[in-house]
């Protein structure tokens, strides 16, 4: 008579390699829904550029990008006016939206975003320091918002850290703190320099109006520098989701992992303020859109976050310029109307816990 066969034993609760691997409903979905969402992405940006004052169609758009078409008036409009700013679209919305699932995930909290944690308002105060008191060093924007973040986040980090670690309530009032800061430093700045302001109102509002390929190329080394460390930093991700008493035991230094990818995150919100100024709540409101769909393993939440980043602020800047032609809506006004709403209704759903 053979031997019961013995069970298996399970894998320790705390491992990072089976976090978000089990067989879930997400991971099941993950497998179509990443590849769909950058699909839905391209046909979004051939989309885009087709809208406006002009319409073109998707074919023609395509034959232009291409070089298959015949040369024509399109395409100083396609190359010149709609492409870089579809392009800084994108660039800016992966950057924000990876910024805020890096920094839900070592602070420990859902309403984490660089715009309600102080950062991008640090990077902002900083940028127009430049475009306002010092215009000849304006190659510097990309360094002096980077400053100006990590400035910011580290006075958050101290006022909001207690022995028994980071409280989602302590961030937020630390955020407002900075925000007040920061506020009040870009209001002198306005008013000390009122003549330069009209040259930087589109700025403060996250308009993407405007813009040439320079500004793209001024953005898209840092962007795909951070993009590609964060990416990188998938397994420390996913262990300090598990606590820092999970981390720890798991090897992990946790205040280093900590420090390490808030930077990055600091580092992206900082790069896309400084293209376009303050597009408030991608990083609040992607990361938990991104969750629903594929779950927590950063593996697969990055990516996507960086799919769904993008078309929302694509988004979000082609209804801007198109719904109230000829008035053109900074694509930040627009993320404003939709993310307030979205984060009362996480403060109500924390606050019911």
């Amino acid at each position: 008579m053979s031997a019961p066969p013995t069970a298996k034993a399970a894998p320790p609760a705390g491992d990072p390699s089976t976090a978000g691997s089990a067989p879930t409903p997400t991971r099941g979905r993950s497998r179509w829904a990443l590849p769909a969402a950058w699909i839905l992405l391209a046909v979004a940006t051939v989309v885009s550029l087709g809208l406006g004052s002009v319409h073109i169609s998707p074919a023609e758009i395509l034959g232009i990008l291409s070089g298959a078409g015949e040369p024509g008036s399109f395409d100083t409009i396609v190359w010149d006016v709609r492409l870089p700013r579809v392009l800084l679209a994108l660039l800016v919305g992966s950057a924000i939206a990876v910024s805020g699932v890096l920094l839900q995930t070592v602070m420990g909290n859902p309403l984490a975003d660089p715009g309600l944690t102080g950062v991008t308002s640090g990077a902002a105060a900083l940028v127009l320091v430049i475009l306002l008191a010092a215009p000849a060093y304006h190659s510097m924007i990309p360094v002096a918002a980077f400053v100006g973040g990590v400035v910011a986040a580290t006075i958050v980090y101290a006022l909001a850290w207690r022995r028994d670690g980071i409280k989602p309530l302590n961030i937020i009032l630390a955020g407002v703190a900075v925000n007040a800061l920061a506020g009040a430093f870009i209001a002198f700045l306005s008013l000390r320099y009122s003549e330069r302001l009209p040259a930087a109102i589109q700025w403060m509002n996250g308009s993407l109006a405007a813009k040439s390929m320079s500004s793209v190329w001024m953005i898209l080394p840092y962007i795909a520098i951070g993009l590609a460390v964060s990416l990188l930093c998938v397994r420390s991700a996913n262990v300090m989701r598990l606590g820092d008493d999970v981390a720890r035991n798991l090897g992990e230094g946790v205040n280093l992992t900590r420090i390490l990818l808030s930077l990055v995150a600091v580092f992206l919100a900082a790069i896309a303020v400084s293209a376009v100024g303050i597009i408030g709540f991608v990083g609040l409101v992607v990361p938990h859109i991104a969750r629903m769909i594929v779950g927590s393993n950063h593996a697969v939440l990055i990516p996507m976050s960086i799919a769904v980043g993008a078309l929302l602020v694509l988004i979000s800047d082609t209804v801007g310029r198109t719904a109230f032609s000829p008035t053109e809506i900074p694509a930040g006004i627009i993320m404003a109307a939709i993310g307030a709403p979205y984060f009362l209704y996480l403060m109500r759903r924390q606050g019911a816990r």
